[in-house]
Parts: structure tokens; C-alpha cells; sequence
């Protein structure tokens, strides 16, 4: 324990190691706060003025208009929007409501929009995919509209994954284990949850910084010669060494992840964290959740990616003898995933996401996306849905390389 603590202490003396983590709470506040600063509303107040609003007091404005539509969504409801939208579309002689006049769709059709949310996608043409008009559907259908979003999870697995029954039959299973009504509560975007990636990601980056010269740099240094070269020395300073990175990584990150969360839902309002994760993605998104759980699944998962990389960023440490090969091999696996998932094929890019570690909370290849696709992993007639798939590995190879990081401390030979 002791050498434990004195590596933690030497760890952190490092300025580097403060200002990388300094960074890091300090983007964790402003990628919170980033996605007010897209929020826009436009109306002609009573005395026929043009407000423009922008910010906080946009999503304030927003969730006092849509205030009615927030709730529990049944049936009856989702019709009941449908047929006041095809109302007010047919009385100005239009189709879409963009070619409505100036003000009417801030008047009649905002307050009821969060309900009208995937009513296109639901009623999409099983064969082609292709989403009908709300104008084009018939309203008495949406008296069954949950039974349609089951048969639409049907036909879109079928179009998603052809060669695999399995998948289809699991991905059904999935949503009719959804808990239905659905519930919808306006004022969040999914621009929340993107800019939450986005801070795991540079959380990821800094800790791997700080991670790579843990073994690499005492190599160059001949630091640790001397209790190298006792018995048992090696090991306890190895795992030692392990540990430490290991904490000084995941307690960063839940920090972080904790202070984004909180700053977040206070600016969005923490009643949005109720709403069902299909009213803000896809109506048959598979995951039985809501927006709340989805940031704590997100962050959980996050944490796994983190010491996961860590780990095999310490395991290249112990590898590697100087610290500028060792920083920069870690930073290529760490942005691997980003360039896998935008130029493998489908099944190869999918496989090689799913186990690399950094893949839990990368850009375009995260748990947060994959929770929100439809993708499975087929191998002899077992299909796994991908977040699971990324979870499981990640808790796999963080005992894996940090054993091997170890390992090869032990057995790296003194100059």
C-alpha cells in the first residue's frame, strides 16, 4: 500500500499530469453547456414583432409552448397531434409544414411537435424503407400505433440484416420488452448526448497521456533499477504502478463524467432525463431506457472504455523503452476506432470496433451509438447485439492487460 501511495504521489506531481486534468474538468463544464448555445426559437409576439431567442431562454420559451404535449404518449394522443397537424396543413392548402405561412407553425404546430416523433418512421414502407408524409397517413392506424412500431422493428431488421434470422427475432424481443407508453418531456436534444461523447473521448486522450510514460519513461531514467533488481521489487512496484494509473484514470473520468451530468441536466432541466430514449432517437430504438439512464449507461460504459485503454496503454509502457514511442502507439489505437468505423466494411469494421479498447467512448464508433443502431454481431449462429459486445470486452481486457503490463514489466531487462 505504501508504494502504491508514493507512486500515486509521484504520478501526480507531474505539472503535466494537473494540467491534463484540469483540461479536463474544464471541458466537461463548457461541452455541457456547448449544446444551449444551439438552441433557437423564432415568433411574432401580440404586437407583431419578430422575437428571435437563442440559448437558455430558447429552451425555456420551447418547453413552455410544447408544455400540453409532455406526458406519457398513448395512442390516443399521437392521433389526436396527427389530426390537428393534417388539420392545419389542409386549411392552408399545403402538404409539409414548411410551407406553412410565417407564425403558423410556432402557433399550431410546436406545442404539439415531440408527439408527432417518429409517427413517419413507424409507418415507413416495409419493402423500401421509405417514410409516407403525415399527410398520407391514415389516422384510425395510429389506434394500433405501438403494434406498427413492432411490426416496423420486423420489416427494418429484415432490410438491416438479411442473413441473419437470429438477429431479427432477438432485435424483436427486445422492443416489445420496451416499456410502452413511451413517455416524452421537451426542452433536451440529442446534441446532449453527442457533446457527452465527445467530453469521454478527450477524458480518454488525457488519461492515456498520462498513462504511457508510467513504465516507458523509468526505462530511459534507470529510476527504478534498484528495486528492479530485488526478488519481489519488480512486482509490487509493477502492480504498484498498475493500480495507480489505473485510479488516478477512472477517478478522472467519473469526475468529469458526474460534473458534465449535472451541468447538463440543470441546463436542460432534469425532468427531460424522463423521456423514453425513442423520443429522442429512432421510435424503435431496442434499448429499454430513458434519456437519464442512457447518460448513466454512458458513462458506466465510458469508465470501462477508460481503464481499458489505460490499461493497454500501460501494457505498450511496459513494452516500448522510450516514452515517445510508447505515447504515440497508444494514441494510434486510441483514434484506430475513429478511422474503422469510416473505412472497414460493415461486419469487419463492426468486429473490430466492438473489441478494440477504446472503441466503448471514440467518436462515430461508441457504445452511445451503437445503443442507438440497430447493429449485431452474427458467429455461428450466435447473434449479439453490438453494446454488449463493447461492454464485455472492455470488462475483459482491462484485468488482461493490466496482468501483461505487469508481465512485461517484470521480464523487461535491465540496460
Amino acid at each position: 500500500m505504501r508504494i502504491f501511495y508514493l507512486e500515486l504521489k509521484r504520478v501526480l506531481k507531474s505539472k503535466l499530469t494537473w494540467i491534463l486534468l484540469a483540461l479536463a474538468l474544464l471541458l466537461s463544464v463548457l461541452l455541457a453547456w456547448l449544446p444551449t448555445t444551439y438552441c433557437y426559437s423564432n415568433y411574432t409576439d401580440e404586437a407583431g414583432n419578430e422575437v428571435n431567442l437563442t440559448g437558455l431562454a430558447s429552451i425555456a420559451h420551447e418547453k413552455e409552448r410544447q408544455a400540453e404535449a409532455a406526458g406519457i404518449v398513448t395512442p390516443q394522443r399521437v392521433r389526436e397531434a396527427v389530426e390537428t397537424y393534417q388539420t392545419c396543413l389542409a386549411s392552408y392548402g399545403v402538404t409539409e409544414s414548411y410551407d406553412l405561412p410565417e407564425g403558423v407553425y410556432e402557433r399550431e404546430i410546436l406545442p404539439i411537435a415531440p408527439l408527432l416523433h417518429g409517427v413517419k418512421e413507424a409507418f415507413a414502407d416495409p419493402d423500401t424503407g421509405m417514410a409516407p408524409a403525415i399527410m398520407e397517413i391514415d389516422p384510425e392506424q395510429i389506434d394500433d400505433y405501438y403494434s406498427v412500431c413492432e411490426s416496423r422493428i420486423a420489416s427494418l431488421m429484415q432490410m438491416e440484416q438479411p442473413d441473419s434470422p437470429r438477429a431479427q427475432s432477438k432485435a424483436v424481443e427486445m422492443y416489445q420488452n420496451t416499456k410502452k407508453p413511451f413517455e416524452v418531456y421537451p426542452g433536451m436534444t440529442s446534441a446532449v448526448m453527442d457533446y457527452q461523447n465527445i467530453m469521454g473521448f478527450l477524458v480518454l486522450l488525457f488519461c492515456v497521456v498520462i498513462a504511457a510514460p508510467i513504465f516507458s519513461a523509468d526505462y530511459q531514467s534507470g529510476a527504478d533499477d534498484i528495486l528492479r533488481c530485488t526478488r519481489h521489487g519488480r512486482v509490487s512496484l509493477g502492480i504498484a504502478k498498475m493500480f495507480a494509473a489505473l485510479f488516478i484514470s477512472g477517478a478522472a473520468f467519473v469526475l468529469c463524467a458526474a460534473v458534465h451530468i449535472l451541468v447538463a441536466d440543470s441546463l436542460f432541466g432534469w425532468e427531460c432525463t424522463r423521456t423514453s430514449i425513442q423520443m429522442m432517437y429512432s421510435i424503435v430504438t431496442l434499448a429499454d431506457m430513458n434519456i437519464g439512464g442512457l447518460q448513466f449507461l454512458f458513462a458506466a460504459s465510458g469508465l470501462l472504455s477508460v481503464l481499458a485503454s489505460v490499461s493497454f496503454t500501460l501494457f505498450l509502457s511496459a513494452r516500448c523503452r522510450t516514452t515517445v514511442s510508447s505515447l504515440a502507439s497508444s494514441l494510434v489505437f486510441c483514434i484506430a476506432p475513429v478511422v474503422i468505423s469510416m473505412t472497414a466494411p460493415g461486419a469487419l469494421g463492426a468486429w473490430l470496433c466492438s473489441i478494440l479498447p477504446a472503441s466503448g467512448t471514440s467518436i462515430q464508433a461508441s457504445v452511445l451509438y451503437a445503443i442507438t443502431d440497430f447493429q449485431f454481431l452474427n458467429l455461428a449462429g450466435l447473434s449479439v447485439w453490438m453494446p454488449y459486445a463493447m461492454i464485455g470486452a472492455c470488462m475483459i481486457e482491462i484485468p488482461l492487460f493490466a496482468f501483461l503490463a505487469v508481465r512485461s514489466y517484470c521480464r523487461h531487462a535491465l540496460n
